[in-house]
């Protein structure tokens, strides 16, 4: 079968452009570039994954899990249904992170990671700063399976510890401790082909959605230089509440909410209040 007859084929299934972005990442091109090799004949093995993949697509499986990776931040991790799939605002998260340790002159921080999942995160740092020491944990064998997978396929050494946040990490001290944690509220309404194929294990962080930061504040004093960032992503209505827990938990520091591209409160810093 040709491109153009794939296309067409797709779009039975699922939206043009989730068809044309699944052949583009099987074929390994830009989706733009489809356009221009219509013509061309795909090899049968190629062309059975695609139908294999569309009729996931057609089941409402996410095409993240579908296709097994993700791009983020320009690196190529594997996902699965173990693992949240990343989203943009996350890479937005690592962007202000990056922007922290390039203003202070960090080239070897100590950096770590709780709840890190396929470790899109943690690795996406330690690419950027080979130098830095890397910590990632979580509670899931399978999370931890796929983040290590990650490491290795990007050439990146980093250390892993199975914990339930901070309760199996020897204490240190960090200049930066990341986490995007739990933080869906028990009845929030979310999206379908979230709730039903992402792991829960890493969407719902208790009744207010705080749950997770509770337990990472309550012993986070002990693992933190005299000059950090703390970063955590968050949700949209969490913020000036998670503030308040952390104005109770760490004394004179700097509480700095930002929002992401929908204009809402997505990310939360901590730093020393040098004021």
């Amino acid at each position: 079968m040709t491109v153009e007859e794939l296309i067409i084929l797709g779009k039975k299934y699922t939206s043009s452009t989730h068809a044309k972005m699944l052949l583009a990442i099987l074929l390994e091109v830009n989706p733009l570039e489809l356009l221009t090799i219509l013509d061309k004949v795909v090899e049968e093995d190629i062309v059975n994954l695609y139908k294999e993949s569309l009729e996931a697509l057609s089941e409402n499986r996410p095409i993240q899990y579908v296709i097994g990776h993700v791009n983020f931040y320009g690196l190529k991790f594997k996902v699965n249904e173990s693992v949240l799939i990343p989203r943009f605002e996350t890479e937005q998260l690592v962007e202000n992170i990056k922007n922290y340790l390039e203003k202070k002159g960090l080239t070897n921080p100590k950096i770590l990671d709780l709840g890190c999942g396929s470790g899109v995160i943690g690795l996406t740092l330690k690419h950027f700063f080979p130098n830095a020491s890397l910590t990632l944990t979580d509670i899931s064998d399978e999370a931890l399976k796929v983040s290590k997978e990650n490491a290795n396929n990007l050439n990146l050494d980093v250390n892993f510890i199975k914990s339930d946040w901070l309760s199996n990490v020897p204490i240190d001290k960090y200049d930066v401790i990341v986490s995007n944690p739990p933080y869906i509220m028990i009845n929030e309404e979310i999206e379908e082909i979230v709730k039903n194929n992402e792991p829960a294990l890493a969407l719902y962080g208790g009744v207010d959605g705080l749950d997770c930061y509770r337990s990472i504040l309550k012993d986070i004093n002990n693992y933190l230089k005299e000059d950090y960032l703390i970063a955590f992503e968050i949700g949209y209505l969490e913020g000036s509440k998670l503030q308040e827990l952390i104005n109770n938990t760490i004394t004179n520091s700097k509480v700095t909410i930002k929002k992401d591209l929908s204009n809402k409160d997505r990310m939360l810093f901590v730093e020393k209040n040098i004021d």
